[in-house]
C-alpha cells in the first residue's frame, strides 16, 4: 500500500535501484541439518517471509551430520546444528572451497525422558547415565542402576548417529563422541518417535531437545540431571541460560557459508533471525539467547558483513553460560 502511494518520481527512483532495498529481497534461502534447531529455522523463516513475500526459506531435517554433508557439497546456503562443526567435517568444506562462519541461535536442555508412570526415577548422576547407554555391557534392567530402583528392563530409544544431539550426549556421557550402545530403537531424526515409544512403555528411556519435551510434557517425564556441583537440576529455559544444566546444557548453532553471506536475502535473514530472537525461540519451543549471547552473535554477524565474511573455516569457540 505504502509503494502504491508512492508519487512517479519515487516509483522510478525504486526502479532504478534506489528506494528501500530490503522491499525488493527475493531469492530462495536453502537450510538443512539439525532436526533440533529446525522448529527454530521453520520459525524464523515463517516470519521472515511474511514481511519478504518474494523470499523463500526452505528447511530441511537430515540431522547435524547429513546436513553439514550436504553443505559441504554446496548444496545448502545456512546449516543447522546442535553442536559445533567437528574437524573431519571442516576438511570436507575446505576440500570443496566452502568458506562458512559459525553464529548461535539458542540454548538447549538435552532431555532425558522416561514414563510418566515412573515413580522411582528422579534424578540420575551421569554414572548412571552411562550404565544405561555405555557402548559395552550397559545394563539392561533399572534394578542394574542404583539400588533400591526395581526390576524392570529397559527399553532405550534415541536419535540416530548422524544427529548432533546423539553427538553431544554421548560425549557428555559415555565421553567419546558416537560411543553408545547399539541396543536402542534408533528413531533416526523422528523425535516424535521417542515420545511415542517411552509414553508407551513402562521402562522406557530416551533423550532429545528440550523443545520435543516442552510439547509433550504431559506425555513423558524429564528426569533431574545432578551437575558437578553435586546439585539435581531440572531442564528448563532458565537452568539452561545461567549454565547450571551440565553437562546436558548446550547451544544451537547455524552455519551460513561465505557465499551465501554476500547475498542481499541471506544477510537480512541473519540480521532478523538475531534481531527477533526472543519471538522466535518463544514461537518454536527452543531457548532463546540470553542479552549477552545476543550482543556478541550481533556483533560478530557485524563484523562478517562489514568484510572478511566466510574468510575462515574456523569458527570462534562460544559457551553456554551468559
Amino acid at each position: 500500500m505504502g509503494l502504491a502511494a508512492c508519487g512517479d518520481d519515487e516509483n522510478e527512483e525504486a526502479a532504478a535501484g534506489g528506494g528501500d532495498s530490503t522491499a525488493q529481497l527475493s531469492g530462495t534461502i536453502r537450510i538443512d541439518g539439525s532436526s533440533t534447531v529446525a522448529p527454530l529455522s521453520e520459525a524464523a523463516a515463517e516470519l521472515f517471509q511474511q514481511e519478504h513475500r518474494d523470499v523463500r526459506v526452505a528447511v530441511g531435517t537430515s540431522g547435524t551430520g547429513g546436513g553439514f554433508e550436504k553443505f559441504c557439497r554446496g548444496e545448502t546456503n545456512i546449516s543447522d546444528a546442535s553442536r559445533q562443526i567437528d574437524d573431519e567435517e571442516k576438511a570436507a568444506c575446505e576440500k570443496a572451497g566452502i568458506q562458512f562462519e559459525e553464529l548461535a541461535v539458542a540454548n538447549d536442555a538435552l532431555t532425558v525422558v522416561v514414563n510418566k508412570d515412573n515413580e522411582f526415577a528422579k534424578c540420575l548422576t551421569v554414572e548412571e547415565l552411562a550404565k544405561i547407554w555405555r557402548p559395552k555391557n550397559p545394563v539392561d534392567n533399572w534394578s542394574e542402576v542404583r539400588q533400591g530402583f526395581p526390576d524392570r528392563k529397559i527399553e532405550r530409544f534415541g536419535p540416530g548417529t548422524d544427529s548432533g544431539t546423539f553427538d553431544y550426549f554421548t560425549d557428555a556421557v559415555n565421553g567419546e563422541e558416537g560411543a553408545q550402545t547399539q541396543k536402542y530403537n534408533n528413531v533416526g531424526e523422528d523425535d516424535n518417535a521417542t515420545v511415542t515409544g517411552v509414553s508407551g512403555t513402562e521402562g522406557a528411556i530416551g533423550y532429545f531437545g528440550y523443545s520435543f519435551f516442552a510439547e509433550n510434557e504431559g506425555k513423558v517425564k524429564a528426569l533431574e540431571i545432578e551437575n558437578e556441583q553435586g546439585e539435581c537440576v531440572s531442564p528448563s529455559p532458565e537452568t539452561a541460560q545461567d549454565g547450571s544444566y551440565t553437562p546436558l546444557g548446550r547451544q544451537l548453532y547455524i552455519y551460513p557459508s561465505g557465499k551465501a553471506l554476500q547475498q542481499d536475502e541471506v544477510e537480512a535473514f541473519l540480521r532478523f533471525y538475531i534481531e527477533q530472537n526472543d519471538q522466535i525461540a518463544e514461537r518454536s519451543g527452543l531457548i532463546a539467547l540470553t542479552d549477552e549471547q545476543k550482543q556478541e552473535a550481533t556483533q560478530k554477524l557485524e563484523s562478517l558483513l562489514a568484510g572478511g565474511a566466510g574468510s575462515a573455516a574456523q569458527p570462534t569457540e562460544t559457551t553456554t553460560t551468559p
